[in-house]
């Protein structure tokens, strides 16, 4: 069941954002200067000043093993009056097998908070390296998927319909302070050459997830990836020259080899959202 995306409604006054780091910041930025009341969290406390300073209300916020009463406080606060939650916990904050168990506290806070729309930043990770199109009916994500991300997006598909929770499933993140040159440089006889590169640039990261709340696109699973998939013994080499780093090389292959291209042609449909950077070569300059 998904929202319309019209524009009636009143816009929401306040969106919570867990995770304000590389991603999670510039996004919270972006919803202050377009007049949302914003809350966000960080693990680090000298973090807290620099939300603070950019019209963010600060929380500190630790999820995870040592999860205390002290953070359990705040994240009931953090959610306190919030209509919007974004959760932008990457998985690599969790060991193997415990990413669900890391974000459980949220869905139980969601619940109590009365919380009523979230939106899950997740990854193209959860589909099988295959070499096909990728769409959002081949990962299925519930509570007991055989994903760790799959059985995390699960958690927060409520049975009883107390919120709406848009999935974003991002292709590989690139950007300032995460330039895909470094990756891979001055490697050499890399396999999978001519397998296409799935890639999203962070300026689009931010644009969709805006566009998505400003535009009540609610009740979706959406993949959003760049529309261009250059192979990597293309992308990677013309990224690393871009920094003045040495070129990868690529093992000598015949014909197509392994690799799936994610389709985020259901993004652009229903939510109108245009994408700037759909060329992943052009967008180099923009690291």
């Amino acid at each position: 069941m998904a929202d319309s995306l019209s524009s009636s409604r009143p816009v929401p006054t306040t969106v919570a954002v867990l995770g304000c780091g590389w991603l999670g910041l510039p996004l919270a930025k972006a919803l202050v200067a377009e007049g949302y009341a914003v809350n966000g969290s960080t693990t680090t406390p000298t973090q807290l000043l620099t939300l603070r300073d950019a019209g963010i209300r600060p929380y500190l916020l630790r999820l995870g093993p040592e999860f205390s009463q002290t953070d359990a406080d705040s994240l009931h606060a953090l959610l306190a009056g919030v209509d919007v939650l974004v959760l932008n916990v990457p998985p690599r904050a969790a060991v193997a097998g415990s990413y669900p168990a890391l974000l459980r506290p949220v869905g139980s806070a969601v619940a109590a908070s009365g919380v009523r729309h979230v939106l899950f930043v997740s990854s193209t990770s959860v589909y099988p390296n295959e070499a096909r199109l990728m769409r959002e009916g081949d990962a299925v994500s519930s509570p007991d998927a055989p994903s760790d991300l799959l059985r995390a997006e699960g958690q927060f598909t409520p049975r009883w319909g107390q919120w709406l929770t848009t999935v974003v499933r991002m292709g590989g993140l690139f950007g300032p302070e995460r330039p895909p040159g470094r990756f891979l440089a001055a490697r050499h006889n890399l396999p999978q050459g001519n397998a296409p590169v799935n890639l999203i640039h962070l300026d689009d990261c931010v644009g969709l997830l805006l566009h998505i709340i400003r535009e009540k696109a609610w009740g979706y699973t959406f993949n959003a990836c760049a529309g261009q998939h250059p192979p990597r013994r293309d992308f990677y080499p013309a990224a690393a020259e871009a920094l003045g780093l040495a070129a990868p090389t690529f093992e000598a292959e015949s014909g197509e080899s392994g690799g799936k291209v994610i389709d985020s042609s259901l993004l652009r449909q229903i939510t109108g959202y245009r994408f700037q950077h759909d060329d992943v070569l052009a967008a180099l300059e923009s690291c």
